[in-house]
């Protein structure tokens, strides 16, 4: 599949500033769990990033997350990202993070995120997620992806029952990016799966 092509049918990839490398960004709104955490107040979802700033500002972002959330269904989206994700233009950044907004939607979804990182081999994936159910499928991950439980209230400790988890505190966040200009910089924890739990500070 030529990559004009197959950036036809993904839609785009998203480029977070703060990120080392691209991402793959879905509607806030079509979040499963997180559509409901946001009604809580002091849960992580209650003041949701997605919701403010660029997102709130520039409503044409909004509309191309939903069209990248339709373009799920295409039978061919599964070899499109994989297309896009192993050019040299993304590739060669060596991470990718899926969803820097949005969650995974189902099951189906899942599988599709899984078959794309098998195709991905040189690129470490990482996906945060407040979806429980998805610990039940982790048996069928790729070794290139790492999967995040991200904790649902504010300085709620990690689940141990998980390998990997990402917490928010008020205080002894672990991610450096507030001291380096709000980037990752050098840092590649999120992805690294030897790092049990990243503690991300409340803003």
């Amino acid at each position: 599949m030529l990559i004009k092509d197959a950036n036809k049918i993904i839609v785009s990839l998203s480029k977070p500033e703060k990120m080392p490398g691209y991402a793959y960004g879905l509607p806030a709104p079509e979040c499963k769990t997180g559509a409901k955490l946001r009604l809580i107040p002091d849960s992580v979802c209650f003041n949701c990033y997605a919701f403010k700033g660029n997102y709130a500002r520039f409503p044409v972002i909004l509309q191309v997350q939903y069209k990248r959330l339709e373009s799920l269904q295409n039978p061919l989206w599964v070899e499109a990202m994989a297309t896009v994700i192993n050019s040299e233009r993304v590739s060669k950044l060596g991470v990718f993070r899926w969803h820097d907004a949005g969650d995974v939607q189902d099951p189906e979804h899942l599988q599709k995120i899984f078959e794309v990182c098998e195709l991905t081999p040189t690129v470490q994936h990482w996906m945060p997620t407040r979806e429980a159910w998805v610990k039940d499928h982790l048996k069928n991950c790729p070794k290139n992806l790492i999967v995040r439980l991200s904790m649902t209230m504010i300085d709620q400790p990690a689940a141990g029952t998980w390998a990997n988890t990402s917490t928010v505190v008020t205080k002894k966040a672990t991610c450096p990016a507030p001291t380096q200009g709000g980037k990752c910089g050098s840092c590649r924890n999120c992805w690294n799966p030897e790092i049990k739990n990243i503690a991300y500070g409340q803003h």
